[in-house]
């Protein structure tokens, strides 16, 4: 018995062992599970021999300056211009979205409004009474002075009116009035050509004038203007304010105005050399930029002979004024 059993597992182990080998020769290469064993491995051809691939440097590219490639074509610099000359022929024509529309012409050119001016094309005016004030001293020689200036024209080329005077005892002691052309030289400053005119106390006089007006650094309004009378007279007046802002509104302004004569003139109670010198300070409030009322105070003199012939006539040669008066604009 024990022989048959031996004989019958023999038995049983062939088969397994012959349907194994059948059922590895039908399965694909897909289905080749032969690496799951070790013995496999001895069967796998062996790979071609490749050199090591080397290690990537984290710290690669974070100094280094890219490098071009050496077949990289450079940039010749020689053919490049700056801006200006002439457009390139393929420039986009400025007026290719104009739908053949031009200035001041065409269906949205409105009837009766003139074309489009741009500077020194426009004419405007101005009047600028920069002074009209009561003046008190303390010999009782009150008056009533003023100074004003208007000019019409462009920016460049205007015409210049300029007037000032006083008025005491319902009567004018004196006035100057100047009638100039004046035209820009310089940003900020004109030169002015044209007649004075004076009136008042004494005889007429009429003189050919020349002068310059203008804003000098540091925001000083500077005017300098020579005088040419008949029989050889001459005259020069220096005058210059500053304004000082306390704030945007309340204003002090510091003036000085000086008087030159070339010769004698006693109906006048002029003499030559420096006639007379005025030094002021006015305190304004501006309500709006083109009102303003002010307080003030002043020192006036006469000098030389001018004094000289002041003291003859029985008249002050220095006087200090205390100023009410009114700054306005148009």
């Amino acid at each position: 018995m024990k022989t048959t059993y031996i004989h019958a597992l023999a038995l049983a182990l062939g088969a397994l062992t012959a349907f194994s080998a059948q059922a590895q020769s039908q399965a694909g290469p897909e289905e080749d599970h032969s690496a799951h064993h070790g013995a496999a491995a001895s069967r796998m051809p062996a790979p071609a021999t490749t050199p090591p691939a080397a290690a990537a440097d984290p710290h690669a590219g974070h100094g280094a300056a890219p490098v071009a490639p050496a077949s990289a074509p450079t940039m010749d610099h020689g053919d490049m211009k700056m801006q200006g000359g002439a457009a390139p022929a393929d420039a986009r024509d400025p007026h290719a979205y104009a739908d053949g529309l031009v200035r001041g012409a065409g269906a949205y050119a409105v009837p009766g409004v003139p074309a489009l001016s741009l500077a020194d094309e426009h004419r405007f005016g101005t009047l600028l009474v920069e002074r009209l004030e009561r003046t008190y001293t303390r010999g009782g020689d009150n008056a009533t002075a003023y100074d004003l200036q208007a000019w019409f024209g462009r920016d460049f080329d205007k015409v210049v009116v300029k007037a000032e005077g006083n008025v005491a005892s319902s009567k004018l002691q004196d006035a100057r009035t100047e009638l100039l052309w004046g035209h820009a030289i310089a940003a900020y400053w004109d030169t002015q050509l044209g007649v004075r005119y004076d009136t008042g106390t004494g005889p007429d006089h009429g003189w050919l004038a020349f002068g310059i007006q203008g804003l000098a650094p540091y925001w000083f309004d500077v005017e300098a203007t020579a005088y040419v009378g008949s029989g050889g007279r001459t005259a020069l007046r220096l005058a210059a304010s500053y304004d000082l802002l306390l704030t945007q509104k309340l204003i002090l302004q510091p003036r000085g105005e000086m008087q030159f004569y070339g010769k004698d003139d006693p109906a006048r109670e002029i003499g030559s050399g420096l006639s007379n010198a005025t030094l002021g300070l006015r305190l304004r409030y501006e309500f709006s930029r083109q009102f303003a009322p002010y307080v003030g105070v002043e020192r006036s003199g006469s000098f030389g002979k001018t004094a000289d012939l002041l003291r003859v006539a029985g008249e002050r040669t220095q006087q200090t004024r205390w100023i009410v008066g009114v700054r306005f604009w148009f």
